[in-house]
């Protein structure tokens, strides 16, 4: 397969950042619409349920007192995501593990801005206070949604391309080395000394004593 040149990589990240955006946010707008709070729907049991559930704060409900900080904090992902997607191009892992975090993130910051008690019917009502709507219940685990989801896959797969020294642009750590190990051999020819040549010498005395 072809590595995405910089526009391509640009594009197919949007793509999926927005799929992702969309995706979570149309099955959140369908389980408000189609169940109640702490209603529960076997869909795989006892592997899978829909059961929905606010959450004000971070991952398995921390934090539910500081919810506009993980407001900021998920700004400030999608802004640093925003800032490294300008060296994209050369690596379709890259490509998809920032577009995945930034669609998922997205969602998230969704809710926190426009789900209540962030606005409510009169208005906005306090900054990042949204609770954000989980309904994929498994056993012994927190409840989630579509975006963390795409949040937690990204993460796992960005931590490994980092961990294997992949880089934005599709080359390796080892790789970026290479050319200063080849300067370095190809100095030497230059540096080294040729072995001298002693020059042919007759011996004519040698050859008149043997005569």
């Amino acid at each position: 397969m072809r590595t995405p040149s910089r526009r391509t990589a640009l594009i197919v990240a949007a793509a999926l950042a927005v799929f992702a955006w969309a995706a979570d946010q149309l099955t959140k707008i369908w389980v408000e619409s189609t169940m109640t709070l702490g209603e529960q729907t076997e869909v795989l049991p006892p592997v899978l349920y829909w059961r929905y559930h606010l959450n004000p704060g971070a991952a398995f409900s921390m934090g539910t007192d500081y919810t506009w900080v993980f407001t900021l904090i998920m700004i400030g992902v999608l802004g640093y995501v925003a800032f490294k997607s300008r060296d994209l191009g050369g690596s379709w892992l890259w490509t998809l593990g920032l577009g995945g975090l930034a669609g998922g993130v997205a969602g998230n910051l969704t809710d926190r801005i426009f789900r209540a008690p962030s606005l409510t019917e009169e208005g906005f009502n306090s900054f990042g206070q949204g609770h954000v709507v989980d309904f994929i219940a498994v056993p012994n685990f927190a409840i989630f949604n579509i975006a963390d989801s795409f949040i937690v896959c990204s993460i796992i797969a960005i931590c490994t391309m980092m961990i294997f020294g992949l880089n934005l642009d599709g080359t390796r750590e080892h790789d970026t080395a290479k050319p200063d190990a080849a300067e370095h051999d190809t100095a030497k020819p230059d540096t080294a000394k040729p072995a001298s040549k002693r020059p042919a010498t007759s011996t004519p005395d040698a050859a008149e004593t043997d005569v």
